[in-house]
């Protein structure tokens, strides 16, 4: 049975957790610096064009950046255990249809769309863990796998079919473009997935082994961590916010192509990492990853508002990527040095 920690277990010797409490706080700083060029890209983008922030540009900028945040936090907690899920944007693109298949012409409800999405994520994310956890096949190659078997799939009951938002049920379509006081739902469903799963992490046995895990899977199963029902359970978490996402991806535009988030997991992985998740793994918060995507957000509709060609997207991505990998690396390297000049001391 989980319970919750007043703090938070530990493992490895001395030196590894200083060099974890290093790393925690280097993390930290990147979220606040990320916080930082969020807020001066957006007041940059205001001085060039007010329109950007009247109350339709912060309703767009909402909804834009509500999906991609709740894959980054379903990403995030893989990352977190030392591994990586590239197929999130195919598992979205498939619940996004299988939904609207099977509401289409009907009058199921906006509970039944999340559910049935849901379902189908959690399945795609087992046979991903359950590969990479008990068959002991490295990360990439399995999801890399699942991409394209998903994609295949999806394309072969398809048949170029779409899905028209006119057949879809008013009430799925209401989840995308409702709000409360103003606020559209997609937004509030965001930050409540993501402040729920921060407390989880941060507060839980099972959350914070996860960290242990990223950390020193040596370590970790040495104390007697289950590593491979944690990473197990990961992957299902990753695969259910997928599944969700999807739903709210038919829920938001209505109209879904068996292609639908197509290219999407490469974005979500660099949100991740931007936001300051180490991509080595026991280190970040879901707090900086959801900077991260807004920050990935922004720069996308800031070009738009800027009348920017849509390739500096890719090319800026790129760049911050690189970057938060190089940093990544330099902060590891130089903390390891230090620790052990300080332990022949």
């Amino acid at each position: 049975m989980t319970t919750a920690l007043d703090k938070p277990p530990t493992t490895g010797t001395p030196s590894e957790r200083s060099a974890r409490s290093l790393a925690d706080a280097v993390f930290r700083a990147r979220e606040i610096s990320i916080g930082g060029a969020l807020a001066l890209l957006i007041a940059g983008t205001w001085l060039a064009n007010p329109s950007f922030l009247d109350d339709q540009g912060i309703k767009d900028l909402l909804l834009n950046s509500s999906i991609l945040v709740l894959l980054a936090v379903g990403q995030s907690v893989v990352v977190i255990t030392r591994n990586i899920d590239l197929s999130v944007g195919s598992v979205v693109g498939l619940t996004a249809f299988a939904c609207g298949h099977f509401v289409s012409g009907t009058d199921h409800s906006a509970f039944t769309v999340v559910v049935l999405g849901i379902a189908l994520g959690v399945v795609c994310g087992l046979v991903s863990g359950a590969l990479v956890s008990f068959g002991r096949v490295p990360a990439l190659v399995v999801t890399l796998g699942m991409l394209y078997v998903i994609q295949g799939l999806d394309h072969a009951w398809a048949h170029g079919e779409q899905i028209n938002a006119a057949n879809v049920p008013d009430g799925v379509l209401s989840l995308g473009s409702g709000s409360v006081a103003g606020i559209p739902y997609l937004p509030l469903i965001s930050a409540a997935v993501l402040a729920g799963t921060a407390y989880f992490l941060r507060t839980y046995r099972s959350g914070r082994e996860l960290y242990a895990i990223g950390s020193n899977p040596e370590a970790a199963r040495l104390a007697g961590i289950p590593i491979r029902r944690r990473v197990l359970a990961a992957y299902a978490f990753s695969g259910a916010v997928a599944g969700f996402a999807g739903a709210l991806w038919l829920a938001r535009f209505g109209t879904v192509v068996a292609d639908a988030a197509n290219g999407w997991e490469l974005t979500v992985v660099s949100a991740v990492v931007v936001g300051g998740i180490a991509i080595t793994g026991g280190t970040g918060s879901v707090w900086g990853a959801a900077l991260g995507a807004l920050l990935l957000t922004t720069i996308g509709s800031a070009l738009v508002v800027l009348k920017v060609d849509s390739f500096w997207q890719q090319a800026i991505t790129g760049v911050l990527l690189l970057l938060a990998i190089t940093t990544d690396r330099v902060v590891q390297v130089r903390t390891t040095s230090a620790l052990r000049k300080k332990s022949r001391r």
